[in-house]
């Protein structure tokens, strides 16, 4: 197994930031198998997605409806609303795995990784990328 840490900065909004590049040049020349992703973070999540056509701004769209930014949430340290961001990988998990086969992930024709991140708080995030061998 190959696993290394990688940084993503997200800045100070709430954020889907593609990183399948990054995911694929991990993956490349690489065995058959598993690429697994993490988020060491309580406050972060990976999703896969289609991006590019507003579907990333439709999933915050989505988290921000169903996760408001208000003050009902009892973990209420950091910016207003900060517990919801503490909710969210409930929903969006810190975790994804996809398919290597070829040195290529094997996503379909519109699927993206994407890294997504509602704390406004912590602008840098770490992933670890794993390539499992099958």
């Amino acid at each position: 197994m190959r696993t290394e840490t990688r940084e993503f900065h997200t800045g100070d909004k709430e954020i889907v930031l593609d990183i399948t590049r990054e995911c694929e040049q991990f993956a490349a020349d690489g065995p058959d198998g598993v690429l697994h992703l993490f988020v060491p973070h309580a406050t972060a999540g990976l999703a896969i997605i289609e991006t590019g056509a507003g579907s990333d701004d439709d999933l915050l769209a989505a988290l921000r409806e169903l996760l408001p930014a208000d003050d009902r949430w009892q973990h209420a340290h950091g910016s207003r609303g900060h517990g919801r961001s503490h909710v969210m990988p409930a929903l969006i998990p810190p975790y994804a795995s996809v398919p290597v086969v070829g040195g290529r992930l094997a996503l379909g024709t519109w699927q993206s990784i994407c890294l997504v991140d509602l704390n406004i708080d912590n602008a840098d995030r770490t992933v670890r990328f794993s390539l499992i061998p099958g």
